[in-house]
């Protein structure tokens, strides 16, 4: 967790995911990259010692001014801060910028207020989740002292799962974090104890992983999986869940027969995405 990107767009939202990014940060001595994109059309930035020019120029600096503003924040002292404006109209362009800068993840905030198509499906934030080979964190709301003391990952040992699954194992083992399976059993899809134990030490075993994980696995009841996440999170006090992504078909389909549309209806915990 040496660097962290945060793109921001100056709104209040921006700063809920830096606040976030500062106080990871400031616990695991990263730095933080914060990014702006501009997003001008290429006639105003190819047209030499035109009226457009001159707008270009004066927008760069001013987004520059922003910055300074923006980042006068108490709680960013003491951490070593790089800033960027950059000319990219397309967000897939901000998995190249985290490469350039050799981030390790990304901190987001997104303006959505209530279900997982309003937060992610067709929002800026969905976009950065899809193009996105590094883990994104999502933080939707202020949140006064954040933490990773209990993350969930929520799975149904789909095989497909077993790429994101390690890399989030691996990007939590040395953070003293407290790493909860679970998985959800679900009247229509009903296994037994015996069932779901056999479905998840198969999938364990072929992680490479230690199988003393499953020991880690709750196995919990509801009656559709968005709610049984957001039951089971809520009761175990998660500061955070982990979600696997499809990069090519976007979040709405990170879970088998698009079951994740409404996992974030009612709920503030952040989510951190990690790409199959």
């Amino acid at each position: 967790m040496k660097k962290i990107l945060i793109p921001v767009d100056f709104s209040e939202h921006s700063e809920y995911a830096l606040q976030v990014a500062a106080t990871l940060a400031k616990k695991h001595g990263s730095k933080l990259v914060v990014l702006h994109m501009m997003g001008l059309s290429e006639a105003v930035l190819t047209k030499d010692e035109s009226q457009e020019m001159f707008q270009a120029i004066y927008y760069m600096k001013l987004a520059e001014k922003r910055f300074n503003a923006f980042l006068e924040k108490d709680y960013l002292k003491g951490i070593d801060i790089q800033t960027t404006v950059q000319n990219y109209k397309e967000f897939h362009e901000i998995d190249k910028v985290a490469r350039d800068f050799d981030a390790d993840f990304i901190v987001m905030g997104s303006h959505g207020a209530s279900g997982l198509k309003e937060v992610f499906v067709g929002s800026n934030t969905e976009k950065v989740v899809r193009y996105s080979a590094l883990p994104v964190l999502v933080v939707k709301n202020k949140i006064k002292e954040f933490k990773m003391e209990r993350v969930v990952f929520a799975c149904d040992f789909n095989l497909d799962f077993i790429e994101p699954f390690k890399k989030a194992w691996k990007f939590f083992e040395t953070t003293n974090t407290k790493f909860q399976i679970v998985f959800i059993n679900l009247p229509d899809k009903y296994l037994s104890t015996q069932e779901m134990e056999e479905r998840a030490f198969q999938f364990i075993l072929r992680t490479g992983l230690d199988t003393s994980l499953m020991n880690d696995i709750v196995y919990y009841c509801d009656y559709n999986f968005e709610n049984g996440i957001y039951s089971f999170s809520n009761k175990v006090d998660a500061d955070l869940i982990i979600v696997p992504t499809h990069g090519r078909r976007g979040l709405a389909h990170f879970f088998s027969e698009n079951l994740g549309e409404s996992l974030m209806n009612h709920s503030d915990i952040p989510i951190m995405t990690f790409k199959v």
